[in-house]
């Protein structure tokens, strides 16, 4: 029952954070915006593609992951 309850608590975090992210998306101007993201304006269309921004945040996922792990003792 135990690895339920753990397997529950990581998806939980993981709904708090997205729903974190989401909420906070629209008030974080330079998310999206960072040098590196690749951004093409044309007459009738805008490309962008955040590669930093992408890379900012799997590090930044990885590490909170890689903290959950470590305290939870897996």
């Amino acid at each position: 029952m135990k690895p339920l309850s753990y397997f529950f608590f990581l998806i939980g975090f993981f709904f708090l954070f997205l729903g974190l992210i989401f909420n906070l998306a629209g008030k974080i101007r330079w998310l999206g915006h960072l040098p590196g993201d690749i951004i093409i304006k044309r007459e009738n269309f805008t490309f962008i593609f955040p590669l930093t921004t992408c890379l900012l945040l799997s590090l930044g996922l990885s590490f909170l992951l890689w903290l959950i792990f470590k305290f939870l003792g897996r």
